[in-house]
């Protein structure tokens, strides 16, 4: 998953909000517990504060006592973490025996009528207590005494802390959960995608003309308005061929009626005009070659078993040849395919083969390979091969080696500028036959499904 990709976008950003919401539902349920624990642990004492005002009362001789024990026995354990206290003018008169020989903060503070008050202070044996207190009047005594009740703040917070490391751990768990349900959904709600990716790689290698397969009805659109491009430019394309072909005859006609009349006429000016026609009619007929090849190496889809082209081939050459005696030879290919047009395929290749006849003793092969999404097509002779510092002059248009073997001098270079326009290339080696070897390199189109 790339960061600029559309997958990492989707993810990150719904990353980044649920791990927003989770963190701020954390802090909300971790306060509205911390709230609800608290007050029902001051609604405790409080209980427990007013039972203690309850059970007071001053007995003969001003001698405070209680009617009967507070009923939690906590307060009757030493130092069990709650704590009852009653206070007068001269300090602690009454405490719970939980306190055992401590007592709590027995500094009288005036509290007004009802008042309670709320306290934090350490108790016994290095507590943290909270407490309430406040101020009460016995019957038959006369005297204001404060009665106060604390309690042990540890349990508390070892409830809070347990609550939020138990609330931590199930929203991480959430979140995991979430992320990983994003990813799920991205990854598949992304998937038509995928296959419009992948119906785009077969046409342009060749497996299909069109865009084919169901889409989801936000993607239908988009292939429909490719498919309608690709149809335009196959119609653009086929436009291109028809006026070439028009082109070629208004202009081959003219030519024509230029040689005939030259041929039949004497003196220097009449072959001068035949030489010059017959090269423009070479000319005309190598840049309309040209341009034709170039529409068709614009189409996508395009795509021609190499095989069957090359056997085909082989059996017109043979034929042509038949009084020479060459072998043609042809070696592999089966399941290989160009990524272009079949014209453009004969042209290189029948240039390539054709030369190679021309040149060869007896032999000729033809190896066909392909590796890595290209194509190797070999072909080797057994003729006089071609010196190193002259190979690169063939590709010339018009450049003839030897004016005795039949031939223009067009071949090699229309080969060179068809391989170019499909990416390709060609070049010329020593063969194994001992005489000369061109290698087409030309991409491959992927086979069939």
């Amino acid at each position: 998953m790339r960061a600029n990709s559309l997958s990492f976008r989707l993810a990150a950003g719904a990353a980044l909000w649920i791990s927003v919401a989770l963190v701020v539902a954390g802090f909300g349920l971790s306060g509205l517990f911390r709230d609800h624990v608290e007050r029902a642990f001051e609604r405790q004492i409080m209980l427990q504060l007013d039972r203690l005002a309850a059970l007071s009362e001053v007995q003969p001789g001003g001698v405070v006592k209680l009617k009967r024990l507070l009923v939690d026995p906590r307060f009757e354990q030493p130092y069990s973490g709650w704590y009852w206290q009653i206070t007068g003018d001269e300090g602690p008169i009454r405490r719970s025996r939980s306190l055992w020989d401590q007592v709590l903060d027995h500094r009288r503070v005036p509290l007004a009528s009802g008042e309670i008050q709320r306290y934090t202070t350490n108790g016994p044996d290095n507590q943290v207590i909270c407490g309430l207190r406040r101020d009460i009047t016995l019957p038959g005594s006369g005297r204001v005494y404060q009665i106060s009740v604390a309690a042990d703040v540890s349990e508390l917070r070892a409830a809070i802390h347990d609550f939020d490391s138990t609330l931590a751990l199930s929203l991480a768990v959430l979140g995991l959960g979430l992320l990983i349900a994003v990813l799920v959904q991205v990854r598949f709600g992304l998937r038509p995608l995928r296959h419009l990716r992948a119906a785009l790689v077969d046409v342009r290698t060749g497996r299909k003309a069109r865009l084919v397969g169901r889409f989801p009805v936000e993607v239908t659109p988009l292939a429909a308005e490719l498919n309608a491009l690709l149809d335009h430019n196959a119609q653009v394309v086929e436009r291109a061929r028809t006026h070439v072909g028009n082109l070629a005859h208004a202009l081959k006609t003219p030519l024509s009626v230029i040689a005939n009349a030259a041929s039949g006429a004497g003196g220097e000016l009449g072959e001068t005009v035949r030489q010059q026609a017959k090269v423009m009619s070479r000319l005309l007929d190598h840049h309309l070659a040209r341009a034709r090849m170039v529409a068709a190496g614009e189409v996508l889809g395009a795509r021609t078993d190499v095989a069957a082209v090359t056997v085909t081939l082989a059996r017109t050459l043979a034929r042509i040849y038949e009084d020479r005696g060459i072998d043609i030879a042809v070696e592999g290919g089966e399941g290989l395919m160009f990524r272009g047009e079949s014209q453009d395929l004969q042209e290189m290749l029948g240039n390539v083969m054709d030369n190679a006849c021309k040149w060869a003793k007896g032999v000729v092969r033809v190896t066909l390979s392909g590796a890595g999404g290209r194509l190797v097509l070999t072909v080797d002779d057994d003729g006089p091969g071609l010196a190193p510092e002259v190979r690169a002059r063939v590709f010339d248009r018009g450049h003839r080696l030897d004016e005795t073997v039949p031939g223009d001098g067009l071949g090699l270079a229309i080969v060179r500028d068809v391989a170019e326009l499909y990416g390709g290339s060609v070049r010329l080696e020593d063969s194994a036959l001992g005489g000369l070897r061109a290698v087409l390199d030309l991409p491959a189109a992927a086979s069939a499904p």
